[in-house]
């Protein structure tokens, strides 16, 4: 019988398939190759050469004996040859994100590991892995990165399978960064931000006790509107992507101007003084009200809801303004109805009698074109008249003489209260006889007879 052969080898030409090859020996007509995998399949191969082909699979242990023949029979047995191949590519490969910049990539564990070698790489870098589960974290990724993740078994016997399919996962975009906040009109604010992602939706909110208002865009700046005044915000900005949404950026601080108070009123309490109140602005600290014309202006800056503005002119028309002042100097320019002071009061007030119980009011007017009216109270009446317009002057029949009466002439306005800072005027109507008397003026000044 020939001899055994030898100098048996075995190499794996390519994934799957084993070469086995040997010395040619002595009367050796023909080969019978055995390959028993370690789950004890069996397969052989016969053949009049020195090499035989076999198909493997991953992750199996192979033991190969070689038999020569030939008319005398079967060479003793030789060497028992084992080889391994290399372990499987892990199957069912699955990578979720866990964070913005984490991975866990996970898988179904294969014959013939002993550890797993998980590796990311993208942009400049690589983050690796080895563990001998069948899963890993993969973290301090890259924002806005797409990597290549490759998950290879590794064996002691057969090193790594290198021949593994890479999975591809991109990162989620990278967090904005709010660069400005303009003002651009009236509830209306720009916010502009540095864009640092392709292919990003950019998502901006404020938030406060107002609500939440939101404006998108793919650029890098987008308008927020109608957002309410006297309102204080948080604004920050959020990146979106087919990969997931980026953490958010650093909120940035917002205010806007004060609200323009409502219910403005204007009293005019002396003929020189104007009391103006407002209802309170929201968001509004301090506020700065002008009565304006071309005669002057006047001006208050006040922490209330009110002023008086002295240095008034009577009879003038006046523009009305007020400006609500925030805590951090926000300013609103608040205009409103014109206002028009009353007419002056008239001056040199007299009393002449009449025949009987006639009374004559006399005065010297401000302007020729306003209506006045006189008002006599007295113990025993009040009496009052008002001339045809341009007239300074009116008569009251049947007066009672032997009474004090204050007289007061003012100009007559519209729609508004009588007035009642004119100055007031005191006199004496005596009676000398039967219904002829005497006016007598009582005012600071000594009194005298008219």
């Amino acid at each position: 019988v020939p001899c055994a052969p030898v100098n048996i080898s075995v190499e794996e030409d390519e994934p799957g398939h084993l070469l086995v090859s040997w010395s040619s020996v002595s009367f050796g007509h023909s080969y019978v190759v055995f390959v028993k995998s370690d789950d004890g399949l069996e397969v052989h191969c016969n053949t009049s050469y020195t090499q035989c082909h076999f198909q493997s699979d991953c992750g199996f242990t192979y033991f190969i004996s070689v038999f020569a023949y030939n008319r005398a029979g079967q060479s003793p047995l030789g060497d028992i040859f084992n080889y391994t191949t290399a372990p499987c590519c892990p199957g069912d490969l699955r990578a979720v994100f866990t964070s913005g910049d984490t991975v866990r990539v996970s898988w179904a564990a294969v014959r013939g590991a002993d550890l797993y070698e998980t590796r990311a790489a993208g942009g400049s870098g690589a983050v690796l892995c080895r563990d001998t589960a069948a899963a890993c974290t993969l973290s301090a990724l890259r924002c806005h990165t797409r990597y290549s993740i490759t998950v290879r078994a590794v064996s002691e016997a057969r090193g790594t399978n290198t021949s593994c399919t890479p999975h591809y996962v991109t990162t989620a975009p990278c967090s904005p960064e709010i660069k400005n906040i303009s003002k651009e009109g009236l509830s209306v604010i720009r916010v502009l931000w540095q864009s640092n992602n392709e292919e990003a939706t950019y998502v901006v909110t404020a938030r406060g006790e107002a609500g939440l208002w939101h404006c998108t865009s793919t650029g890098n700046s987008c308008t927020l509107m109608d957002l309410p005044c006297g309102s204080a915000f948080s604004v920050s900005a959020v990146a979106r992507s087919p990969a997931g949404q980026s953490l958010p950026s650093y909120s940035v601080p917002l205010e806007t101007a004060p609200c323009c108070p409502n219910d403005l009123i204007l009293t005019q309490v002396t003929q020189s003084v104007t009391n103006i109140s407002w209802s309170v602005g929201m968001g509004a600290q301090t506020y700065i009200t002008t009565l304006e014309s071309p005669k002057g202006q006047a001006e208050c800056h006040t922490l209330q809801n009110y002023c008086l503005l002295g240095c008034i002119t009577c009879g003038t028309n006046y523009t009305v303004s007020l400006r609500a002042v925030s805590e951090t100097g926000l300013t609103s320019s608040c205009t409103y109805q014109g206002y028009s002071s009353n007419a002056c009061c008239p001056s040199g007030v007299k009393l002449y009698r009449l025949s009987n119980n006639d009374i004559r009011v006399f005065w010297r007017a401000s302007d020729e074109t306003v209506n006045y009216n006189a008002d006599l109270r007295g113990s025993k009446g009040n009496f009052s008249c008002t001339p045809s317009s341009g007239l300074s002057h009116c008569d009251i029949t049947e007066i009672p003489c032997g009474d004090v009466y204050t007289v007061v002439v003012a100009p007559v306005t519209d729609k508004r209260p009588k007035l009642t800072f004119c100055p007031k005027k005191i006199y004496s109507v005596t009676c000398s006889g039967s219904s002829v008397g005497m006016v007598i003026y009582r005012g600071k000044s000594n009194a005298k007879h008219i």
